[in-house]
């Protein structure tokens, strides 16, 4: 993998994405004080047993939340400190604990502390570890702000593992003692790697749909995890869908579009946002998924660009307009640098002339039209079933 940090470009060899789920960050901590903070997360990995990890992070937020009032794409974090960062056995259940004796300190250029730049990009040293069949891994850092308002990145789109974080400096207790489960509160490296060679790494970028947000908590039933372990460990996946997102955030060509550059093959399943809450045009949006595809095949020529059909989400009116013609184009001239369409909106949508919206048994619940478990497991069957034969 290849990633750029704020002295060149950094080439780590041998390391693949260890897990399915997305720490893309689309939101930014903003504190009227300085803290000293906590933060435990339990991880499903792609692979267990005795594993070489290492950690890349940015300090700059994704996406956009919301209109960019509080958080807005490639944004640089503030200045803030890792005090101390531990991987450990989070045992069979994620409950706040992990196994005692159990715990790997992650350092930094040797060090276990980490003074964050403004913007910085970074790498940790390897850390090793066993971790049992089934078992999740725990990941905790202690985060010490360096000075009032906005500082690190994160993800507050509805979470989906189990998370829990707690005042002070906590980082190296194995108990749950003190510490509470996190509500939208994903405080995460953004990339979590392990010493893996892989025929293929892939990069799933989106948004919210890609990310998996509203599916059950714990249960990796979204699409972009069901479709990992379909392709099993010989193929890379780092998914980087992030709640929110829209086409015209990787478009600037910042933090996000970064990470899309890493892949060998990049799909892209963005729109919903842009043509909801963005009030982006077709043409608008197009332009937009033209530009990133360039960007990303002059960064990495032999990336393989798969672009999707954009979700039905339910739209209407001017909205339902432009989502046709975005598919419509997608599927019969898509832009320049597409190497394979994937037309997911054919897997989610009702029969036509309904087909703006998305099957009710696909939904969340009877209002949101974010894709449910079920709506996952169709996807990937299809996109599996599509890929065998296309790839």
């Amino acid at each position: 993998m290849i990633i750029k940090d704020n002295n060149g470009v950094l080439s780590e060899a041998g390391y693949s994405s260890a897990t399915a789920l997305s720490t893309a960050a689309n939101y930014i901590m903003n504190a009227p004080e300085t803290f000293t903070h906590t933060y435990r997360t339990y991880i499903r990995l792609r692979e267990n047993g005795s594993l070489t990890l290492k950690f890349w992070h940015s300090n700059n937020v994704d996406s956009t939340w919301d209109m960019g009032q509080e958080a807005s794409g490639s944004e640089p974090g503030g200045e803030w400190n890792i005090e101390t960062a531990y991987i450990a056995d989070g045992g069979l259940v994620p409950d706040g604990a992990v196994a005692p004796g159990s715990q790997v300190p992650v350092t930094f250029a040797g060090e276990k502390s980490k003074h964050v730049a403004a913007g910085e990009m970074f790498w940790s040293d390897e850390a090793c570890l066993d971790l049992p069949e089934g078992h999740y891994l725990a990941f905790t850092w202690t985060l010490r702000t360096a000075a009032p308002g906005k500082s690190f990145p994160f993800n507050v789109e509805g979470i989906l593992v189990s998370a829990y974080d707690a005042d002070g400096h906590l980082a190296g207790q194995e108990s749950v003692d003190t510490f509470a489960e996190s509500d939208k509160l994903l405080v995460m490296p953004s990339y979590i790697g392990y010493k893996k060679q892989v025929a293929k790494k892939l990069v799933f970028l989106g948004d919210s749909i890609t990310q998996g947000v509203r599916t059950e908590k714990d249960a990796y039933s979204y699409w972009a995890a069901r479709i990992a372990e379909g392709l099993g460990t010989d193929y890379g996946l780092w998914n980087i869908g992030s709640g929110w997102g829209r086409a015209y955030d990787v478009a600037a060509d910042g933090a996000w579009l970064n990470k899309a550059k890493q892949g060998d093959e990049v799909l892209i399943v963005l729109g919903v946002n842009d043509l909801d809450i963005g009030k982006r045009t077709a043409d608008e949006l197009l332009g937009d998924l033209t530009n990133i595809i360039g960007k990303i095949k002059e960064a990495n020529t032999h990336a393989e660009i798969i672009l999707s059909t954009v979700p039905p989400f339910n739209f209407t009116e001017e909205r339902e307009t432009y989502w046709r013609i975005v598919n419509d184009t997608i599927l019969t001239n898509p832009p320049a640098g597409v190497d394979r369409v994937f037309d997911i909106a054919a897997v989610l949508s009702e029969p036509a002339p309904a087909d703006h919206r998305i099957k009710p048994e696909y939904m969340s619940n009877e209002f949101d039209p974010h894709p449910n478990g079920n709506a996952g497991k169709a996807v990937a069957e299809a996109f599996l079933a599509w890929y065998g034969k296309n790839r």
